[in-house]
């Protein structure tokens, strides 16, 4: 019997009921702040670039509708991320700059591991984009532990 033979005809075994409830649990949480990440971050780019963050421009970036940063700007608000000016736009508390250089950090670590393991420019663009809300920080410093020891 190959080996192929051997995956195909193994019972899937289930983990232990502890473990499986701290995946899930960590794929929720990671799931809850992904979106409040990814605005943060959006924003101080934004803003970076362009000295303004307009709920257009979020829009636009995000592909999404107004209403929909609308609903999720005053959730940032209420979180103590972003401050809200009428006529002006939308800009950082310092929590929410802290949350959006972490966050930034955490995506160029996990592209730059990709890119180490060969994966193409866009597509560790791209693929870090997900991955980076859901990789411990234990699994993040082996990333870049690695990057850091092929000199990528």
């Amino acid at each position: 019997m190959g080996k192929s033979e051997k995956l195909e005809s193994a019972a899937p075994v289930l983990v232990d009921a502890e473990l499986h409830v701290e995946s899930f649990r960590q794929v929720r949480e990671a799931r809850r702040v992904e979106l409040v990440e990814d605005y943060v971050e959006l924003i101080s780019d934004l803003l970076a670039d362009g000295g303004e963050a307009r709920q257009v421009d979020i829009a636009a970036r995000l592909g999404v509708a107004q209403p929909t940063v609308a609903k999720m700007l005053k959730r940032l608000v209420k979180g103590g991320w972003v401050i809200q000016r009428p006529y002006r736009g939308v800009f950082l508390t310092a929590e929410g700059e802290a949350l959006a250089a972490a966050s930034r950090e955490r995506h160029q670590t996990v592209e730059r591991f990709l890119i180490a393991l060969g994966v193409d420019e866009a597509t560790a663009r791209r693929d870090a984009e997900g991955i980076e809300h859901h990789v411990s920080e234990a699994t993040l410093a082996a990333f870049a532990a690695f990057v850091r020891k092929t000199g990528a």
